[in-house]
């Protein structure tokens, strides 16, 4: 009986494949001919506003908070103030710049992360932001490890205005550009906090990563 369901299972494996090979050689007309299958999935922005303005306001949309900074100087005396509200312990970054950052504005700051009872405070450098969705990209290479990304809490992050981009697309193509021998081995994509709708259909914020997102953009244009 055995031998008589392996066999079974070969043909119906060949009947399979063999459906799948003549699919390929006789390829359907397309249904929709008169598609245009080359314009944007997405709906495009208003390029006007500037890239720096569409991406706050998608960013806003995922419940993210957007800290506009003139300057770097600025960005110390705004996460100073967001620091002494907050309450916040000591922030735990792995990024040389940022550790250089908060050396020279005399912020408290930590190299590894404090103890599960207190609340994770992380502030980590971006590679890129996508103006379309208001994503922040992140890179283990950037932020000093994987751990940067996945432990914090509260998720912090500080970018450039020349780093935004418009779309998933233009992202990809400069950090090939910058990293053309070899990509990050990590490479996140945060759109918001973390989030889910699992339980009952009810959207829960911050139940499997950062509870908060806080991004702060500084001017360099």
């Amino acid at each position: 009986m055995a031998k008589m369901s392996n066999m079974e299972e070969t043909t119906s494996r060949e009947q399979i494949l063999t459906k799948i090979r003549n699919a390929l050689i006789d390829k359907s007309d397309m249904p929709y001919p008169e598609a245009d299958l080359s314009r944007p999935v997405m709906h495009q922005p208003d390029l006007e506003q500037g890239l720096e303005v569409i991406f706050a306001q998608e960013l806003i949309k995922t419940k993210g908070n957007f800290i506009y900074c003139e300057n770097e100087i600025q960005f110390i005396e705004y996460l100073k103030t967001l620091i002494s509200e907050k309450e916040w312990t000591p922030i735990w970054t792995q990024s040389r710049k940022i550790q250089q950052l908060l050396g020279a504005g005399e912020i408290n700051f930590t190299t590894e992360p404090v103890e599960k009872s207190v609340l994770l405070v992380g502030l980590s450098p971006a590679e890129k932001l996508i103006a379309q969705t208001g994503t922040i990209v992140l890179s283990d290479l950037t932020t000093g490890s994987r751990s940067a990304i996945a432990l914090p809490d509260i998720q912090l992050v500080m970018a450039y205005a020349s780093q935004v981009v418009l779309s998933l697309k233009d992202a990809l193509r400069d950090l090939k550009l910058a990293y053309p021998d070899r990509l990050p081995t990590q490479l996140t994509f945060v759109t918001g906090p973390s989030r889910t709708a699992d339980i009952e259909k009810t959207l829960v914020i911050g139940a499997h990563g950062p509870k908060s997102l806080y991004l702060f953009l500084i001017d360099d244009i």
